[in-house]
């Protein structure tokens, strides 16, 4: 207990700190507690593991604990190591979010016990009277339990969200990787066709020569070898500049990778990660709705005050959000929210269900029409060589044996292009699944 000789002197020392704030005399303050966060940023920016299943009241998330089960599509090849590059090189801001929500959760596990604080007054006779306020709550509707399911629920909704975020950062790494090699072969079709077509220009430029054939016969060949030299460079500047992209993600060189890998079909089974965030956010919801209508309820607080003037102690009730008028319309409101958080999970997962078969829709297309492309690749091929023959036997002109090696060419170009689509919609459909990555590295 304080006595009235030690008023005055308090009194000073909280006019001291309130003029040092004032006059930012707390600067040390603020910049020594700024410095303990820098020293302690190396250990939330370089965690041991940025999922852990336990949670601050002693149970194992299930949520967690099957994101950490999931195993990676891309088992070894090239996509592996793009995957493993741009891993390495990955900022986390979505872990930095999971770690200040396992914080939170951490603060709200004691929310239980009694709070304590100090409490400053002035008497009717112009003195400082201070105290020690102590304050434990006995019955609350539930509204604590409440919050501390809403923590829990809050770390959850992060770690989804940072699977998600890393997935798409795998996925968008890998989608550069297959542009840049899809335009690559797509140059080397026509790098590897360019020696031939510059061999019919040489012909037809002899045969003009020689007044054999007309000019306008090897102005067309010269077009085609024209537009034959304009794609492969426009390949060649998408190659580079997917490629250049890519590298910035990465935290090492990528350029001596290269290829298409095998996509495992392990995760055909998981639950898209757009559903389980749509889980964890009603979990959330509806904790923060139980909270919120317990604050409308009458509830029991045991208090005490140890001061200057003696000390105290009592029992209260009363409401935290009091009572209105509108206080029935606020409970159904609750209410509704909560019924909408349950409807939400439904659309999420009829969402999820629609982009998935859509995109095994585009898959299957897509091996039809690769499989058509091979076929048509080969024919053009066939044809080519008959044409080819033809020519120097004398039966076929120049023109019409490049209109089909012109052909030849495009079914090549577009059979190495559907492989690497092909690969695509699979990677997005694994990367909507949350399994572009292991559990262990999100």
């Amino acid at each position: 207990m304080y006595g009235r000789g030690t008023i005055k002197p308090i009194a000073a020392m909280y006019a001291m700190v309130f003029a040092s704030a004032c006059s930012g005399g707390l600067g040390d303050v603020a910049r020594s507690a700024t410095s303990s966060f820098a020293a302690d940023d190396a250990a939330v920016t370089q965690p041991a593991a940025a999922l852990d299943s336990q949670q601050i009241t002693g149970e194992k998330s299930q949520l967690i604990e099957d994101l950490l089960a999931r195993r990676s599509v891309l088992t070894d090849g090239a996509f592996a190591e793009v995957a493993n590059a741009v891993l390495a090189a990955n900022s986390r801001a979505a872990e930095a979010d999971l770690r200040a929500a396992t914080l939170r959760a951490e603060a709200q596990s004691s929310n239980w016990l009694p709070t304590l604080g100090p409490s400053l007054s002035l008497s009717s006779l112009g003195d400082l009277v201070t105290s020690m306020v102590i304050e434990q709550v006995i019955f609350d509707n539930g509204r604590k339990k409440a919050e501390r399911e809403y923590a829990a629920a809050d770390v959850e909704v992060a770690a989804v969200a940072l699977a998600q975020d890393t997935n798409t950062r795998v996925f968008s790494a890998l989608s550069l990787y297959l542009t840049s090699e899809q335009a690559r072969k797509r140059a080397e079709v026509n790098r590897a066709a360019m020696e031939r077509m510059r061999h019919f220009e040489y012909v037809m430029t002899e045969r003009v020569r020689g007044g054999v054939s007309a000019r306008v016969d090897l102005q067309i060949v010269q077009q085609k070898l024209n537009q034959m030299q304009s794609d492969m460079a426009s390949d060649q500047e998408a190659a580079q500049a997917a490629l250049a992209e890519l590298e910035a993600m990465s935290a090492i060189p990528l350029s001596g990778i290269s290829g298409l890998s095998s996509v495992s079909s392990s995760a055909v089974s998981a639950q898209p990660l757009t559903v389980m965030k749509a889980e964890a956010e009603a979990e959330r919801t509806m904790a923060e709705a139980v909270a919120a209508r317990a604050g409308f309820l009458p509830g029991i607080t045991a208090s005490g005050v140890v001061g200057s003037e003696g000390s105290s102690g009592g029992l209260t009730v009363g409401a935290p959000n009091g009572f209105g008028f509108g206080t029935g319309a606020s409970l159904k409101a609750l209410e509704q929210q909560q019924a909408a958080a349950t409807a939400r999970i439904g659309q999420v997962q009829e969402d999820a269900n629609r982009l998935l078969r859509s995109l095994e829709g585009q898959l299957a297309s897509l091996k039809r029409q690769n499989a058509q492309a091979q076929t048509l690749a080969d024919q053009a091929a066939a044809n080519y060589e008959i044409f080819a023959a033809q020519q120097k036997s004398g039966h076929r002109a120049v023109p019409d044996v490049v209109s089909i090696f012109e052909t030849k060419v495009r079914t090549e170009r577009d059979a190495v292009s559907l492989a690497y689509e092909i690969a695509r919609i699979e990677l997005q459909i694994a990367a909507l699944l949350g399994a572009l990555v292991n559990g262990e590295q999100i």
